[in-house]
């Protein structure tokens, strides 16, 4: 199939006769249906999608027909399908309907499709897909023409039920909700956790099915959204911001832009260096509220069921505290306002996106500890301790640690080392990108044998 048999999506118009384009697909929606009027008691079906043929132009196409067809259809592709559509219908769009409902395009036009008239299949020609391919990383609006999410935050509800363009990261993808409406009607909604420069996390919501898989085959902290009309909303009951992908949203993945390029690396700088795990911040939740106990293996076992972090005690033997490696290895110097890791001299975060980059360079040096625990069930490893809970269970400061000498800091590590310790651990679920379970520990204390005793009994009664 040559590709010159193709019409541009820029020269369409309804005097072609069997107008053949190709195009590859950048948004989709869920199939619908309706009462259809001529016929009383069946059901009329219906999707949309969206084409892009070239750098500035793509198409709103809409295809109907009865359940089967619709929704076989609908299967056949999905988005970043390289499609061929053959006789479909090229309608002038409607000047009052306009495009309130689907994604706003370029083109005068949009284009109908129907079971007894067109086709739709993936396009097998390689030149086309070669040509098409690379146009599904070319955002739908001007590449600079976005909020930060640290401009949502800060306008707050002035923003309140407009429809924005948003440049963001994936920090983290939520499990998909099922649930069934006063009418019967089946639904789902998903949450992503965005981030930036300015801002560690903020939520992103899906109800549309096509919309949540196109998500849910990003990689988290590797991946960057561009997203063109997003609705923005206040949330009452998280009492901030929040954005909802509707039927006018086009999200363009890993955008080939100098902007998403920048925040990419920013992105990756962070995940590498643990800022990110901010994730780690205790959250709302004190030392004090929690009271699950956990062994080793019953925690990882827990992990792996949930994808949601949670908080827990373990009453664990500290196998692993190097507190006497080289002072750099125990010590970090961190970017007061990314959090980036820099040399404990320098005068300026290198990161290229810290949102401190114009004021002057300020910086927070704490411990950076890798801790094992374990107990008669298996071992955790790598878990993090960081200042300020660092401090508090080694009870001493910073300036204080690199004022002991070797013998001094051996010693504070035997006094921790296969003791069995009470350890409030928050513990962080595998991911896509990290395959392993992470703990971040929130406090830790050499544990009452009494109250050992009593916790394993009842851990044991529960088994």
């Amino acid at each position: 199939m040559a590709a010159h048999t193709f019409i541009a999506i820029s020269e369409l118009n309804p005097n072609f006769s069997h107008p053949k384009v190709a195009g590859i697909v950048i948004g989709k929606s869920d199939v619908k249906s309706f009462p259809d009027r001529k016929n009383i008691g069946v059901d009329r079906f219906t999707f949309s999608f969206t084409v892009k043929d070239s750098p500035d132009f793509f198409i709103n196409v809409t295809a109907w027909g009865n359940d089967g067809y619709i929704n076989l259809l609908s299967g056949s592709f999905s988005v970043g399908d390289c499609v061929v559509i053959e006789n479909p219908l090229v309608a002038t769009k409607d000047p009052e309907k306009g495009e309130r409902f689907c994604p706003t395009t370029p083109s005068l036009y949009r284009l109908l499709v129907t079971e007894a008239h067109s086709q739709v299949y993936l396009c097998a020609d390689i030149d086309t897909m070669d040509r098409l391919l690379p146009l599904i990383h070319l955002p739908v609006k001007d590449s600079r023409d976005f909020y930060s999410l640290g401009d949502i935050v800060a306008n707050g509800q002035k923003l309140d039920g407009t429809v924005i363009n948003v440049l963001a990261a994936v920090k983290s993808i939520g499990e998909p909700k099922q649930f069934t409406t006063s009418d019967r009607r089946k639904g789902q909604r998903m949450e992503v956790k965005l981030f930036d420069d300015s801002v560690s996390s903020f939520p992103l919501v899906c109800w549309d099915r096509e919309a949540i898989q196109l998500v849910q085959t990003v990689i988290p902290k590797e991946t960057v959204l561009f997203i063109a009309d997003v609705k923005i909303s206040f949330d009452s009951f998280r009492n901030s911001m929040a954005a909802t992908v509707n039927s006018k949203t086009i999200i363009t993945v890993n955008p080939d832009t100098r902007e998403a390029s920048l925040l990419f690396s920013y992105a990756k700088e962070a995940s590498e260096s643990g800022a990110l795990d901010q994730d780690e911040k205790p959250e709302d939740v004190t030392v004090d509220s929690i009271t699950d106990v956990y062994t080793v293996t019953q925690l990882k076992e827990k992990a792996q069921e949930n994808p949601e972090a949670f908080f827990c005690i373990t009453y664990s033997f500290i196998s692993k505290l190097d507190l006497d490696s080289s002072v750099s290895k125990v010590i970090r110097t961190r970017c007061s306002r990314c959090k980036l890791q820099v040399m404990e001299d320098t005068q300026s975060c290198p990161n290229q996106l810290c949102p401190g980059r114009d004021q002057a360079f300020s910086a927070s040096t704490g411990f950076d500890l890798l801790v094992d625990f374990t107990d008669h069930t298996g071992t955790l490893h790598g878990c993090t301790l960081r200042s300020p809970m660092a401090e508090q269970a080694l009870g001493c400061t910073v300036d204080e640690f690199t004022m002991l000498t070797d013998d001094q800091r051996t010693a504070m590590k035997w006094k921790f080392l296969l003791e069995r310790c009470k350890i409030y651990v928050k513990i962080l679920p595998a991911t896509k990108m990290r395959t392993w379970i992470r703990g971040v520990i929130l406090a830790c204390t050499l544990a009452d044998p009494g109250e050992v005793k009593q916790q394993m009994s009842a851990l044991l009664q529960r088994l």
